[in-house]
């Protein structure tokens, strides 16, 4: 049993015999030997078996190990091809969300500026004598300067993106 099941887990792992007798600093005819059954390893070699063929050396002393049929690797195929579909799904709705947000973003900036500009600055004939008028006037300017500073950058860095995220035919 050992011979065997080392054979078909080294083979499903995708090692060569010369690949594993590397892992464990043997020669590969000690590995011929071993899955032909003309020898046996010793229990500290066994354990770097297990080690290297990432297997618990109970499945590789254990009853016989059932190589993957051919219907087994076309159903995980099936399986991939439907994971790669939901992660495609997936990523194209991330990016139709975000195409919408950076709409939403430049809509939003250009109505706050039109807002602004209608507005000709009405803080500036507040009485600021009063705290919370100053407060709210100082709030208010310091908004609107940062605004049309930042604004602009935003806006581009928007349309970029939504030119970057549009669907392509």
């Amino acid at each position: 049993m050992l011979s065997e099941n080392m054979k078909i887990i080294r083979k499903s792992k995708g090692l060569s015999q010369q690949e594993l007798a590397v892992k464990l600093n043997v020669v590969r005819q000690t590995i011929s030997k071993w899955e032909q059954g003309l020898s046996v390893p010793d229990s500290d070699m066994l354990i770097s078996i297990s080690e290297a063929l990432e297997t618990p050396v109970s499945t590789l002393l254990g009853e016989n190990v059932i190589e993957p049929e051919v219907d087994d690797l076309k159903a995980i195929s099936a399986k991939l091809e439907v994971i790669n579909l939901q992660l495609a799904q997936k990523k194209t709705t991330r990016k139709r969300i975000l195409h919408w947000l950076l709409i939403s973003l430049c809509a939003a900036i250009a109505a706050i500026f039109v807002i602004l500009w209608l507005f000709e600055s009405p803080y500036l004939g507040w009485d600021y004598d009063k705290p919370e008028t100053a407060i709210l006037g100082v709030a208010f300017h310091s908004f609107e300067w940062l605004f049309f500073r930042a604004a602009p950058i935003l806006f581009l860095g928007a349309m970029i993106g939504i030119f970057l995220t549009r669907k392509k035919e």
